[in-house]
């Protein structure tokens, strides 16, 4: 009986992949900091279907290929029957990188990328994070966070006259922020000012996410190159293994990459990006903190804040995770708290 109780704190997990080294691996893995359980697994997502029904798990790992029905068809079909949190599992390629964003795109809420050599000690190495992983999706905000995701993608670009000469718009996000920044992107006008995207991901995925930005949007956007200008109707992603400043000489605007330290854990640095920006256009440049683990880009923010630049942070009851944004609510860096369907129109107001 008190083993049963334990065992109703812990986090349930259920694993489902192809593997049946990776389901073994896992069942070893996730439960090893006595907070989660692995309560069952499955080779396949018909028989996951099942075992969805009979364990009504927290959260699900999920492979991206597997026989029968792919990892993507079956998250599809999930997220229209019986949405719940999904960590991916994807195999550290361009195709497994492509197949982890569409799968963000329906609802994922996170990710792991599964070694090609020596599965055992690396899944192993890895273990914290995917640990972390799992504890992130198991406490976000996922109805919430899913449903504004929604309401947002309902609306078209949005238009008008603005001013857009010699000003910047900074968006740093974490955990969430694929689908956050391109439920904002996707209504920017093509005369908006030039942005920069600071996203936490891997090198792999960053320039597969700026070329999906670009084909959803009006602006043309593009993976960050050191020494690009930034010209109104354009925006850079910074790349996953570097920082991305902003550097302003003869009256323009140009990227500024560099291989740095991380900060905050971070390379590419929410905080490094913002920092730039009160440093190099003051107030003429607007900084939009979104969903996200952690406190990254918060003393950024607040940087950005004190040299009179408007700053706009995503509400809690639409982000996944509310710490990125409100660790800068609590340190005053922010002058707006909206939703995420709002932030397009709360920057154009500031614009116009």
């Amino acid at each position: 009986m008190d083993m049963n109780k334990m065992d109703m704190n812990k986090i349930s997990v259920l694993v489902i992949d192809d593997s049946a080294l990776v389901r073994e691996l896992l069942r070893e893995i996730i439960p090893a900091d006595g907070d989660m359980l692995v309560v069952d697994t499955a080779p396949d997502p018909f028989i996951a279907r099942e075992k969805i029904k009979r364990h009504n798990p927290d959260v699900l790992t999920l492979d991206v290929e597997m026989p029968r029905m792919d990892g993507i068809t079956f998250l599809r079909n999930l997220m229209r029957l019986r949405p719940m949190p999904v960590v991916m599992i994807s195999a550290l390629t361009e195709q497994g990188a492509a197949k982890t964003l569409e799968a963000m795109a329906l609802g994922a809420v996170g990710f792991i990328t599964k070694p090609r050599i020596d599965l055992k000690e690396t899944l192993e190495l890895y273990g914290e994070e995917i640990r972390e992983k799992i504890r992130l999706a198991a406490r976000c905000n996922f109805r919430g966070a899913f449903s504004a995701r929604g309401e947002a993608a309902l609306h078209e670009p949005l238009t008008g006259k603005l001013h857009a000469q010699g000003r910047i718009i900074g968006i740093g996000a974490s955990a969430g922020g694929t689908e956050a920044i391109h439920a904002v992107v996707s209504r920017m006008p093509p005369d908006s000012p030039g942005i920069l995207i600071c996203q936490h991901m891997p090198a792999l995925f960053t320039g597969m996410f700026a070329a999906r930005l670009n084909l959803a949007s009006a602006l043309t956007i593009e993976l960050a190159r050191d020494g690009a200008e930034i010209r109104p109707g354009h925006a850079f992603v910074a790349p996953g293994d570097r920082h991305l400043r902003l550097q302003s000489r003869g009256g323009g605007f140009y990227c500024q990459l560099d291989d740095g330290p991380q900060v905050n854990h971070y390379r590419p640095s929410v905080n490094l990006m913002f920092q730039s920006l009160a440093e190099q256009a003051g107030n003429r440049a607007i900084g939009v903190i979104l969903t996200g683990m952690g406190r990254d880009g918060a003393e950024g923010l607040l940087a950005m804040h004190r040299k009179g630049a408007p700053t706009i942070a995503q509400d809690e009851a639409s982000s996944l995770v509310w710490g990125m944004p409100g660790e800068a609510v609590k340190k005053g860096a922010v002058d707006e708290v909206v939703s995420l369907e709002a932030i397009p129109e709360a920057i154009i107001a500031l614009l116009k």
